[in-house]
């Protein structure tokens, strides 16, 4: 009997002292994240670029909508149309293929993408340009904010951004803004009040609204060889 008393009270002492010792703590570590996700991609050489060998050029980074999310394994998406007609561009223009409806660009991996290809092939850095309608153009508008010394111009069709943290943008990165005046899709006040704010903090920004026009309109913007003939002038300063 006294050896079981003596057991238990030294089990119960056992316990006291270990919870009385017994303290939280807080633990500061690290933990490295890598990016693993496979983008299939359309990339576009100018006509002379394999006619020469010390010239540098330009890069378009075009980033798609939805509405073109490929519905089959077959299905591919090319944009602009005028990459597919003959027409000749003076720089590259790479366009990543986004293959899941229900999920946003991931921008961390199209910006390993785009510096890959910067990488290994003759590109200007100080000449990498970005376009996105709808989806992309979100994307667009979080990739200048979160890459601020990537991009020399950007270009935005029907979309929306987070206007907030406009002030991380680059102030000398060339902006243009298009949207359709009746889109039920994404209202034109959400361009209004990102461009609204960007001027008001003396951004290098200009709106174009298009009369009487809804969501659709990246026909209209990305066919005017005009936009084309403005990115090839911008340059990273």
């Amino acid at each position: 009997m006294f050896k079981k008393h003596l057991y238990f009270l030294f089990l119960l002492f056992f316990v006291v002292f270990f919870k009385s010792n017994a303290q939280s703590k807080l633990v500061e570590d690290n933990f490295v994240v890598q990016s693993k996700a496979k983008i299939n991609y359309f990339l576009y050489y100018p006509e002379d670029y394999q006619k020469t060998t010390n010239k540098k050029y330009g890069i378009l980074l075009f980033l798609h909508g939805s509405g073109s999310i490929p519905k089959t394994k077959n299905e591919k998406f090319l944009a602009p149309d005028l990459l597919t007609n003959g027409t000749k561009f003076p720089f590259l223009i790479l366009v990543p293929q986004h293959l899941d409806d229900r999920k946003m660009w991931n921008i961390i991996a199209v910006k390993q993408l785009l510096d890959s290809i910067v990488k290994n092939n003759r590109v200007d850095p100080s000449k990498i340009y970005l376009s996105g309608l709808s989806r992309g153009g979100v994307a667009a508008w979080e990739m200048v904010i979160e890459y601020p010394d990537t991009f020399a111009a950007l270009a935005i069709v029907s979309s929306m951004a987070p206007s907030p943290y406009a002030h991380w943008m680059n102030k000398k990165l060339a902006i243009r803004v298009f949207h359709g005046e009746d889109d039920t899709v994404i209202p034109v006040s959400e361009a209004e009040e990102m461009v609204a704010r960007l001027k008001k903090m003396n951004y290098n920004v200009a709106f174009t609204k298009l009369k009487d026009r809804g969501h659709d309109i990246w026909d209209t913007v990305y066919n005017n060889l005009e936009l084309y003939s403005w990115f090839d002038k911008q340059k990273k300063m």
